[in-house]
Order: C-alpha cells, then sequence, then structure tokens
C-alpha cells in the first residue's frame, strides 16, 4: 500500500518537531506499507468493481502491525468534557502519561468528522500529544464499501482543524491508496460493522 501524502491540520510546539514524533510518524508509515493483498503478496491489489472490496480487514491488518510495534488497540481517552467519545483504534504511550491516537477510517464521511473532532478534542485537554486520521483517495474509496469516508470528501472542511487554537500538538491525516488493481485477485472479504457490511 502507498502513502499519497499527509495533511497538517495542526503541528505546534516542540513535540510536532521531536525525534520523538518522526519516529512515530515513521512507526505509523512502515505499518501502512506493510499492508498487502492478497495475504503474503509483495503488493496492495485491489479488485477493480465498485464498492466490491471490505475495509475493515485492511484496518486489522494495519493495527496488527503496531501493536508488533508496541502500540495498544483500543484505547478510550480520559477527557473532562462531557464528551465520551469512543475507543480510539491504536495509541502509542509516551511519557507523562500522554499518548499519541491513530483512527483508520472505516465508517462514513460522518465518522470521518468524529474521529478528527475526538482527537481534536484530546489535544485541547492536553491528553493525547497528537493524532493521525487515515484514509483512502478518492480513487481507492471508489472500490471498497459504499461510502466510507475518504480524503477528497473531507479536504473542504481541513481549514475548521487548522483554525482551532491549539499552541503545541500535532492532528494529521495521511491518504492512502493501492498499488495496483487486478481482475485475478480476490475481493477483500466485508466484515460487520453493526449490521452494515464493512
Amino acid at each position: 500500500m502507498k502513502i499519497l501524502k499527509t495533511e497538517f491540520l495542526i503541528r505546534q510546539g516542540p513535540f510536532s518537531r521531536s525525534k520523538k514524533f518522526e519516529n512515530i510518524l515513521t512507526e505509523v508509515h512502515d505499518a501502512i506499507a506493510t499492508i498487502t493483498w492478497p495475504e503474503n503478496s509483495d503488493t496492495f491489489t485491489l479488485y477493480p468493481v465498485k464498492q466490491s472490496n471490505g475495509v475493515v480487514p485492511i484496518k486489522k491488518n494495519f493495527i496488527s502491525a503496531l501493536e508488533q510495534k508496541g502500540w495498544k488497540g483500543e484505547y478510550r481517552m480520559k477527557i473532562a468534557s462531557r464528551l465520551r467519545p469512543g475507543p480510539v483504534d491504536s495509541v502509542k504511550c509516551l511519557p507523562d502519561d500522554k499518548f499519541f491516537a491513530v483512527e483508520w477510517e472505516t465508517g462514513n464521511i460522518s465518522s470521518s468528522h468524529r474521529a478528527l473532532n475526538k482527537m481534536a478534542v484530546g489535544l485541547i485537554e492536553k491528553v493525547i500529544e497528537g493524532g493521525i486520521l487515515i484514509l483512502p483517495s478518492r480513487d481507492m474509496y471508489y472500490f471498497l464499501t459504499d461510502r466510507v469516508g475518504n480524503f477528497s470528501e473531507l479536504e473542504p472542511y481541513f481549514p475548521i482543524w487548522k483554525n482551532l487554537n491549539i499552541s503545541e500538538g500535532v492532528l494529521a491525516i495521511i491518504e492512502i491508496e493501492h498499488d495496483a488493481t487486478s481482475m485475478d485477485v480476490s475481493p477483500i472479504k466485508k466484515g460487520t460493522d453493526g449490521r452494515a457490511l464493512r
């Protein structure tokens, strides 16, 4: 799987320019690069039929790759506001009881907004040092579960997060895409998220 771009919505303060953050970003990039399809191949090749590929198995492989580097899955942030957000997909434990959060989008565009807002609240309340949301490109989105969040659809709203008054931390989006397409590979199996096929 390839990375098309990393968009920084917030990159403020010493941590955002530190070696510690660069190491985190490298671990996330490396975990993305390990994702292949079919399994045990050298590339990520999608079956090129509209809405034919699931997204949950892709996320599971990514989370597994991070866990091998010491990250923890399904972490629920302890924040002071009335908001009680769902767990973050994966976190890296940092000194002073801080965390770095990563979310891999498997829901619709509303889910993408919630994921960014959850991490923004974590930054405001100084619970996390930063967060990254991983989204498919528009081209990749075409072959995935119907209406899954994607980079192009979220991009018009970037000014909302870029204008938050946050002086310390990182909030970024990584746009991913398949390496190739082929009718010779099987579609990625769709898992279930509630009653929806993902």
